[in-house]
């Protein structure tokens, strides 16, 4: 099983089956929170429903599209940092979410600091990109951190249950790290 550690108290892991009960748990307890932002919480309604989304993420690991990484905050999963690759560009695109009792500590962003760097040396990849919700100013300070540069707004970019959300594109460049 694939773990990193990023620091004394950060580590990323791939998920493997046996820890759908782990995931649909932090899941379920922040459901309110995530729902906010991310479409797909209400088809997550027990640990079997993410079974099939684990096999998804295992499936894109094994096929070298991308990877699905949990992240533990003191032995706790706190939340999670998916990746896509867009290989005939060289490019990435990173979606990630975070229990709310943990935002704030800097977890989300030291992990992608860490992973990132592991893109653009080990995975060769020019380009990464990270979109976010325009009404989500937390999410956004992540990228704007990290040196990421705002390239614009993908007007209405994603409809959330009954509405649409503009979505902001940010990019970081390899030469721009």
């Amino acid at each position: 099983m694939f773990s990193y550690k990023v620091n004394e108290s950060i580590s990323l892991e791939i998920l493997q089956q046996h820890q759908s009960e782990e995931i649909f748990n932090l899941i379920d307890l922040n459901r309110e929170h995530l729902r906010k932002w991310l479409l797909w919480v209400d088809k997550r309604n027990t640990s079997a429903d993410m079974v099939p989304v684990i096999e998804y993420w295992l499936e894109n690991l094994a096929n070298n599209q991308g990877f699905d990484v949990a992240i533990r905050y003191n032995g706790d999963l706190v939340g999670m940092i998916g990746v896509q690759f867009e290989w005939a560009n060289r490019a990435a695109s990173i979606g990630y979410f975070l229990s709310k009792n943990c935002e704030g500590k800097g977890v989300i962003t030291t992990s992608l600091k860490r992973l990132i760097k592991e893109l653009f040396e080990t995975y060769a990849i020019n380009r990464i990109e990270i979109q976010c919700a325009a009404n989500n100013t937390k999410s956004q300070g992540v990228p704007e951190r990290l040196g990421f540069k705002n390239e614009g707004i993908k007007r209405e970019g994603q409809y959330l249950y009954d509405h649409y959300e503009d979505l902001i594109v940010y990019s970081l460049l390899k030469n721009e790290q």
